[in-house]
């Protein structure tokens, strides 16, 4: 398997998840570290300028749908 097709099947795994639990991978379940590994570090190689040019659109809209699943303050 290549990095890219890896990379493609993490964003996939990722997009997924946000779209049917409808929020971000949580830093205190096991079973979502690797998915939230996955958006840091693609967050700070894009924040660098070093994520590839093909990359960034759609990780862009992986970032676009993590804002709209945000969490909500539940005491507000």
């Amino acid at each position: 398997m290549t990095q890219d097709e890896l990379w493609l099947k993490k964003y996939h795994e990722v997009m997924g998840f946000m779209e049917k639990s409808q929020r971000n991978p949580s830093k205190h379940r096991l079973e979502e570290h690797q998915m939230l590994n996955f958006v840091k570090h693609n967050r700070k190689l894009m924040n660098k300028g070093e994520l590839k040019v093909d990359r960034v659109e759609m990780f862009e809209k992986l970032l676009e749908m993590g804002e709209r699943c945000r969490r909500v303050n539940q005491w507000q």
